[in-house]
């Protein structure tokens, strides 16, 4: 008798171990699924934030996505700042950095052509696949370009390191320096091109299509406002950006026929150069212009109030320079409020 209470006892335990041991089973199964689909969930397709309105033939708005970031400045919808008003076809924005906030928006989802701010990007991967001690030969395509368009006054064959690009690039937005960088490190300005949408959907910037790596003038070379805080904002994590961004001029160095010329370059930013006067309380730390007959001017820039305090201020096609800078100042006088 007690053999077979034994034996029972034993098969008791073994079916309790058994029994336990499929719980655990079923639980660990349930964790890992569970683990996955969160991990589904926030692997967000960025590809597919931003799309174009179906059903319409030409439209300037485009569709919002859910925020992929807390610690970015979003919002859908317009954002409206008592004492400030933008004419109707500006695109326009202040966003208060450090809390995260969007104090002032007007069609900031809405496509937009970026003329020169586009060298934030070409900047970033300038710094980014770049060696600035690099020596580039300056080709013809390079300084072959249409009339009227922003030069730092290379010629073909001229000898320049890629750090006096990147100056004469950010400083006085110079589109031969843009081509050189953009031959340089992509073989081709089209592989570069390539390089740089790849880039802006890396940021979330779905919004955005570049064809060229200058900002002139083609339909098919659009953003947003918003998109242009993503790379503004990317761009300031990199501190050789933010040092050569304040700059109010430079004197770039190049070799001619094995002679050294010197060029100088004043900022294209009048809040750098004197020419205009932000707000008192207000420091403009820079950012990048950009003028073209299509885009109007524009200027996308970092301040701070008179604590410190971050802030991007964006103005996209205004109706000229006057227009520019007098809303931008209504935007920085309202961040010491």
């Amino acid at each position: 008798m007690s053999n077979k209470r034994g034996n029972k006892r034993k098969k008791k335990v073994i079916l309790n171990t058994v029994f336990l041991v499929m719980i655990f089973c079923i639980i660990l199964l349930l964790g890992v699924l569970g683990i996955m689909r969160i991990r589904k969930d926030k692997n967000l397709d960025l590809t597919m934030a931003f799309q174009e309105k179906e059903g319409t033939e030409s439209t300037n708005e485009f569709q919002r996505a859910e925020p992929f970031a807390a610690d970015l400045c979003v919002t859908d919808e317009n954002v409206g700042l008592e004492g400030v008003s933008m004419i109707n076809d500006e695109k326009s924005c202040l966003l208060d950095i450090d809390n995260s906030q969007v104090m002032f928006a007007q069609g900031i989802h809405e496509k937009a052509y970026p003329a020169s701010i586009t060298k934030i990007i070409t900047a970033i991967l300038a710094i980014k696949y770049g060696d600035m001690d690099d020596v580039v030969t300056v080709s013809q395509n390079a300084v072959t370009l249409e009339e009227g368009s922003t030069m730092c006054g290379f010629q073909a064959g001229d000898m320049v390191t890629m750090d006096e690009l990147f100056h004469g690039l950010l400083i006085y937005s110079g589109n031969d320096a843009a081509m050189a960088i953009a031959e340089h490190l992509g073989g081709s300005v089209e592989h570069f091109v390539e390089m740089m949408n790849e880039e802006v959907l890396a940021l979330g910037a779905t919004n955005t299509h570049f064809v060229n790596p200058t900002g002139l003038h083609d339909d098919d070379h659009y953003t947003t406002a918003y998109d242009i805080y993503l790379m503004l904002n990317e761009a300031l994590n990199y501190d050789y950006f933010v040092e050569v961004m304040q700059m109010s001029a430079y004197t770039l160095t190049l070799s001619r026929g094995g002679e050294e010329v010197q060029t100088y370059l004043d900022s294209t930013d009048q809040y750098l150069t004197g020419v205009e006067t932000a707000p008192a309380g207000v420091t403009v730390l820079g950012g990048k212009t950009g003028t073209t007959s299509k885009a109007g001017s524009c200027l996308a820039i970092l301040s701070q109030n008179e604590y410190g305090a971050p802030y991007i201020s964006i103005v996209l096609n205004a109706n000229t320079k006057a227009d520019l800078y007098d809303d931008m100042n209504q935007l920085l006088g309202k961040i010491n409020s």
